[in-house]
């Protein structure tokens, strides 16, 4: 084996999603992982803590498609518009397929669906200090972060589910206008 290997990081991945896939997370090994990717089991451990690290390889390149529309916003947009067009980006930076069949392999293992959960709240964390360098007050910043991944995550189940596949954004805006509709009510009913 050659001493430097090229983009292992991305071959890793790739071979225990492929893995993943036809044997299931819990019967593969980090020993499968690196030979089908073509490397040794150090190298693996050279890039990625456990297992689970190499499923969410892609994290950090989700968190910029997300990140950078929010902080390139327009000043007048409000921290709803601004975290409307991150999803509305990060979402169709990967192909239905492909999210597809990730969302099915981490609602199959409590192992993955905690490691999820866990990069899902980083990723609030982070998406409301953007909004704060936007100039969003802290609790505004934190609840349109936290709502953004409430967005996200019902978005994603209806593209993954959604037997006539139409595009993320479809999902995104109902979802959204759907979120609409309940503040409407909750401020219609308080005038009442």
């Amino acid at each position: 084996m050659p001493r430097w290997e090229p983009d292992a990081p991305r071959r890793l991945h790739q071979a225990a999603f492929e893995l993943y896939t036809e044997r299931g997370y819990e019967q593969t090994t980090v020993a499968e992982i690196a030979a089908r990717a073509g490397l040794t089991e150090r190298t693996f451990f050279r890039h990625f803590a456990d297992k689970r690290e190499v499923f969410f390889e892609n994290s950090d390149e989700f968190r910029a498609a997300l990140l950078e529309p929010v902080a390139a916003a327009p000043a007048s947009a409000t921290p709803l518009e601004a975290v409307t067009a991150g999803l509305k980006a990060a979402g169709s930076a990967f192909p239905l397929e492909l999210v597809r069949r990730r969302h099915a392999l981490i609602l199959a293992n409590p192992e993955l669906q905690e490691r999820e959960l866990q990069k899902l709240a980083s990723l609030a964390a982070s998406l409301a200090e953007t909004l704060r360098q936007r100039g969003v007050p802290d609790t505004a910043a934190e609840l349109a972060a936290s709502t953004a991944i409430t967005i996200l995550r019902t978005a994603l189940t209806r593209w993954v589910n959604d037997p006539a596949e139409q595009p993320w954004t479809a999902h995104l805006h109902e979802t959204i206008d759907e979120l609409r509709s309940l503040i409407a009510e909750r401020t219609a009913a308080s005038q009442i």
